[in-house]
C-alpha cells in the first residue's frame, strides 16, 4: 500500500504581506552599509589608517547633516501610507510633490552655507590633524550630493508608503553598484584616496535620484492630472514641516549620540578610531537588515490607521514583531561565529584588526539589544506618533546614555560601547511602555 503525504507550509496572509513588502526593503537597505563596508574594505588596505578615519569621520558628519532632515524619509512614509489606505490619489501625489520640491530648497540652503557647517562639525569631532585635513577635503566634495539625497529620502518614503517596495531596491541597488565600481576605480585604480571615495559617492547619489524619479513617475493614480492644487500654498510646506518637526529633533539627538561616540574615539587615538568604523558599519548593517521589517509596518501600520483597522493594526504588529526577532537572533549568530574574519575581510592593517577584535563581544550584544527600537520606530512611524519618538530618544540619550558615558570612562573605548548598548535598552524600554500605553487606552486612532 501507498501512502501519499502532500504536506504544505504556507505563511499566514498578514505575514505574506509583510515579507512581500520587507524583503525588498532588506535588499534595499543592506545595500546602504554594503556601500560602507566597500569603502572601508578599499581604504582600509592603504599603507595609512588616516584615509579611514578621515571617511569614518566625515561619513559621520553627512550621517548627522543629512539625517537631520531624515522626516523627509519617514515622515513622507506615514503620511503615505495613511493616504493609500484611505485611498486618496490626491493626497499622495499631493504629498509627493510638496515634499520633493521641499527637500530640492533643503539641499541647495545646505549647499550655500555648507563652509560654516563642515568647519563646525570638524571641530566638534576633534580628530588629529591629519585626518582633519582629509575630511574637510571629503566633505567639500560630499556636500554637492545634498539635492539629490533628499529628494530620494522623500522618494523611498512616498514608494514604501504606497507599498510598491520594489522601487526603492531598484533604485538602491543600482546606484549603489555604481558607486562601488567607481570606489574601486577611484581609490585602487587612479589612487584618488578618500577624495575618490567623495566623488563616487555624489555621483552615485544623484544616479540614485535619477532612477528614483522615473520609478516613481510609473507609479502615479490614474486620472489625477498636475494641477495648482497639488503644489499648494505656502501653509501646506509649514505644514509638513510642523508635522515631522518631532523626527527631526529624534534623529538630531540619534545622529549626535553617533557623533559623539565617533569623537571619544577619535580621542583615543587613529587606531581606535579606525577600528570603531569597522565595528559601527557592522551596527549599519544590523540596523538596515531588520529595518526592513520596521519598513514594511511603517506601510501596513499606516494603511491599518487609514482604514482604522483595530484588529489589522494588531496582527501587523504581532508578525512584525516575531519577524524581527527571528532576524536579530540570526544576525547575532552571524557575529558570534564568523565576526573575526568579517573583520579581516574590512582591513588588512594588523593593529586596527586587532583592536577591533577587543571589542568584538559589544558587537554580538547589538542586534537583540537593538530590534526593539527599530521595530517600535516603524509602529510609531506609521501611526505619525512622531511626538512620541522625540520624547523617548531625548530620555534615552540625556538621561541613560550620557550618564552610562560617564561612569564607564574609566573602560575606555569598552565604556563607549557599553554606553551605546544602554541607550538601544532605553530606547526599547520606553517606547514598549509608551506602545502598551497607547495600546490599553486605544490611542493609536485619530478618532481615540
Amino acid at each position: 500500500m501507498r501512502i501519499k503525504a502532500n504536506i504544505s507550509f504556507q505563511l499566514p496572509t498578514t505575514d505574506r504581506r509583510l515579507w512581500a513588502l520587507a524583503w525588498p526593503l532588506m535588499l534595499t537597505n543592506l545595500t546602504v552599509p554594503l556601500l560602507g563596508l566597500v569603502d572601508t574594505a578599499v581604504l582600509g588596505h592603504l599603507d595609512s589608517p588616516e584615509y579611514l578615519g578621515a571617511v569614518a569621520v566625515g561619513a559621520n558628519l553627512f550621517s548627522i547633516l543629512y539625517w537631520t532632515f531624515g522626516f523627509m524619509r519617514m515622515g513622507t512614509t506615514g503620511l503615505a501610507a495613511q493616504a493609500w489606505g484611505k485611498r486618496d490619489p490626491f493626497g499622495q501625489v499631493a504629498l509627493l510633490l510638496r515634499s520633493v520640491l521641499l527637500a530640492i530648497m533643503i539641499g541647495l540652503v545646505l549647499i550655500l552655507f555648507h563652509k560654516p557647517l563642515i568647519a563646525v562639525g570638524l571641530a566638534l569631532m576633534n580628530p588629529s590633524e591629519d585626518v582633519t585635513t582629509l575630511a574637510a577635503e571629503y566633505a567639500s566634495i560630499r556636500i554637492w550630493s545634498a539635492p539629490a539625497v533628499l529628494c530620494q529620502y522623500t522618494l523611498v518614503g512616498w514608494l514604501i508608503g504606497t507599498q510598491f517596495a520594489r522601487g526603492p531596491m531598484v533604485m538602491l541597488i543600482v546606484a549603489n553598484g555604481l558607486n562601488i565600481v567607481l570606489d574601486v576605480l577611484f581609490v585602487t585604480g587612479l589612487g584618488w584616496n578618500s577624495r575618490g571615495v567623495a566623488i563616487a559617492t555624489v555621483i552615485a547619489e544623484y544616479g540614485a535620484a535619477t532612477i528614483g524619479f522615473g520609478i516613481v513617475l510609473t507609479r502615479m493614480p490614474e486620472g489625477q492630472k498636475l494641477t495648482r492644487a497639488l503644489i499648494g500654498e505656502l501653509s501646506d510646506y509649514l505644514q509638513i514641516l510642523r508635522v515631522n518637526r518631532y523626527i527631526m529633533v529624534r534623529t538630531i539627538a540619534l545622529l549626535l549620540v553617533l557623533a559623539f561616540f565617533t569623537a571619544q574615539g577619535a580621542r583615543q587615538g587613529d587606531t581606535v578610531l579606525a577600528a570603531n568604523a569597522v565595528l559601527i558599519t557592522f551596527l549599519l548593517v544590523i540596523s538596515n537588515a531588520l529595518d526592513g521589517f520596521a519598513n514594511a509596518a511603517e506601510a501596513l501600520i499606516g494603511e491599518a490607521i487609514g482604514k482604522g483597522s483595530r484588529r489589522r493594526f494588531r496582527i501587523v504588529f504581532r508578525s512584525a514583531l516575531r519577524w524581527s526577532l527571528w532576524g536579530a537572533l540570526l544576525l547575532t549568530l552571524v557575529f558570534v561565529f564568523a565576526g573575526k574574519a568579517l573583520i579581516a575581510l574590512l582591513t588588512g592593517i594588523p593593529e586596527v584588526r586587532t583592536t577591533a577584535w577587543q571589542y568584538l563581544p559589544w558587537l554580538w550584544a547589538l542586534p537583540l539589544a537593538s530590534v526593539w527600537g527599530f521595530l517600535l520606530d516603524g509602529v510609531f512611524i506609521g501611526a505619525t506618533r512622531t511626538r512620541d519618538m522625540q520624547n523617548t530618544m531625548l530620555f534615552s540619550a540625556m538621561a541613560v546614555f550620557l550618564p552610562a558615558w560617564w561612569l564607564s570612562t574609566g573602560w575606555g573605548n569598552h565604556g563607549l560601547w557599553f554606553s551605546l548598548i544602554c541607550l538601544m535598552l532605553a530606547r526599547a524600554a520606553s517606547m514598549g511602555w509608551l506602545c502598551r500605553a497607547h495600546t490599553r487606552k486605544g490611542r493609536w486612532f485619530p478618532d481615540t
